[in-house]
C-alpha cells in the first residue's frame, strides 16, 4: 500500500464462488425464481459471504495473524461454551434469561435450535484441540486449550443435538487418525508422553463434566441415536422432507426454483399434514438441489474439491508448522459441519455460515 501498489492474493476457492454467484443473478433475469424477492435478499447475504471471504483471504497472511484468529476463535469458543453451560444449569426457557422465542425451540446457549449450537461448536472445537496436540505454544497454553476443547466438546453432548454428536465423532476420529500417522515422529522426537498427558486431561474433563451435568438424560439422548436414525430411515419427518425436496428438484433440475424460495415453494409438495412451518430441507444439499438445481449443486462440489485439494498438502507438517495446524483445524471444523448438513440446516444460520466460509478461505490459502 505504501509502495502504491494493490496486491490481491488469489485464492482457489474464488472462482467457485463467482461461479455460484453468476446463477443468482441469472435465476432472476430468467424469471426461473418462485420467489424473486428472497432470492434477491439471499443474493445480498451471499455478496456479504463473499466479501469475508476475500477479506480473509487478503488479511491472514502471516503466522502471527494466523496466531491471532486461532486465539479469537478459540476463546470466543470457549466463552459461548462456559455460558451455555451457566444457562444449562439454570434455564428459564427464555434466551439470556431475558427473552421468549416467538415460535418456541429447543435453546441451548444463545440459539434457538440446539442444532445450530452444536453447529457453532464443531466448527470451533478443533481450534483449540490442534493448539492443544501442536507445538506451536507452551505447555501451559496447550494445556488450558485442551481443557477448553474438552468443555466445549461436553456442551455439544449436553446440548442433546444427535446430528452434533455425530458430526464431533467424526471429527475426533478422523484427528485421532491423523495423530497415529504422526506417531512415529512423536517416538523419535520423544513427546509421545507430553500428548498422552493433554489427551489424558481432555478426556477427565470431559467425561467429569459429562458425568456431572448429564445424568441419565444424556445417556438417553445418546442411546437414541441409533433408534432415531431408524425412525427415520423407516418414515420419520426428516425422511418425508427429503423425499418432497427431490420431487422439488425433479421439477427444477437444472436451475433450481430459486436461492432462499424453499419455504415458499414447498407447502405444494408437502405429502404429510403437520402445524409446523418447514422452512427448511433438514439437508443443506438437498436445499441446495432444490434452489439451485444441478448447476448450484456442481459449483458446491467444484468449490468442496477446491477446498480439500488446497488444504490436504499443508497438513503434513501440522505439529511445528503455523499453516499447517490452522489448515487443520480449518479443515476439521468444516469436515464436522459438513456431516451435520446431511441432518440440519447449519449452513442456513448466517453466524454459522460466516465462520464456515472464513474456514474454507483460510484452509484453501497459500501456505503461510
Amino acid at each position: 500500500a505504501l509502495a502504491g501498489e494493490l496486491n490481491i492474493e488469489w485464492n482457489s476457492l474464488f472462482l467457485p464462488m463467482a461461479g455460484f454467484g453468476v446463477l443468482i443473478p441469472l435465476q432472476i433475469v430468467l424469471g426461473t425464481s418462485a420467489y424473486r424477492h428472497d432470492t434477491v435478499s439471499e443474493a445480498m447475504l451471499y455478496c456479504a459471504y463473499a466479501m469475508l471471504c476475500f477479506l480473509s483471504g487478503q488479511t491472514l497472511l502471516r503466522s502471527s495473524q494466523a496466531r491471532k484468529i486461532a486465539v479469537i476463535f478459540a476463546a470466543y469458543g470457549f466463552t459461548i461454551a462456559a455460558f451455555a453451560l451457566v444457562q444449562g444449569v439454570a434455564p428459564n426457557g427464555k434466551l439470556y434469561w431475558l427473552r421468549q422465542p416467538s415460535m418456541g425451540g429447543w435453546i441451548y446457549g444463545p440459539y434457538v435450535n440446539h442444532n445450530h449450537y452444536a453447529g457453532l461448536m464443531e466448527l470451533l472445537v478443533p481450534v483449540p484441540l490442534v493448539v492443544s496436540l501442536s507445538r506451536l505454544a507452551g505447555d501451559k497454553e496447550r494445556i488450558a486449550a485442551g481443557i477448553a476443547a474438552a468443555i466445549m466438546v461436553g456442551t455439544v453432548f449436553l446440548s442433546g443435538s444427535r446430528g452434533g454428536m455425530i458430526a464431533i465423532f467424526v471429527e475426533l476420529m478422523v484427528f485421532a487418525v491423523i495423530l497415529l500417522r504422526q506417531r512415529v515422529e512423536l517416538v523419535r522426537q520423544k513427546k509421545g508422553l507430553q500428548i498422552l498427558v493433554i489427551v489424558a486431561a481432555f478426556a477427565v474433563v470431559l467425561v467429569s463434566m459429562l458425568t456431572w451435568l448429564g445424568g441419565k438424560d444424556l445417556t438417553s439422548r445418546v442411546a437414541s441415536i441409533s433408534t432415531e436414525t431408524h425412525t427415520e430411515l423407516s418414515g420419520g419427518m426428516r425422511l418425508s422432507i427429503d423425499r418432497d425436496a427431490l420431487r422439488m428438484f425433479r421439477n427444477k433440475p437444472v436451475l433450481g426454483w430459486g436461492l432462499g424460495s424453499f419455504p415458499v415453494v414447498y407447502p405444494q409438495f408437502r405429502s404429510f399434514y403437520t402445524n409446523f412451518f418447514v422452512n427448511e430441507a433438514h439437508n443443506d444439499y438437498l436445499q441446495l438441489l432444490c434452489e439451485m438445481g444441478l448447476l448450484g449443486f456442481g459449483m458446491m462440489l467444484w468449490f468442496l474439491v477446491a477446498l480439500y485439494r488446497a488444504a490436504l498438502p499443508k497438513i503434513r507438517n501440522w505439529m511445528s508448522d503455523v499453516s499447517g495446524a490452522v489448515t487443520l483445524a480449518c479443515i476439521l471444523g468444516v469436515t464436522g459441519i459438513l456431516v451435520h448438513s446431511v441432518l440440519d440446516f447449519n449452513l442456513q444460520i448466517p453466524a454459522n455460515a460466516a465462520i464456515f466460509y472464513v474456514l474454507c478461505t483460510t484452509a484453501a490459502a497459500k501456505p503461510l
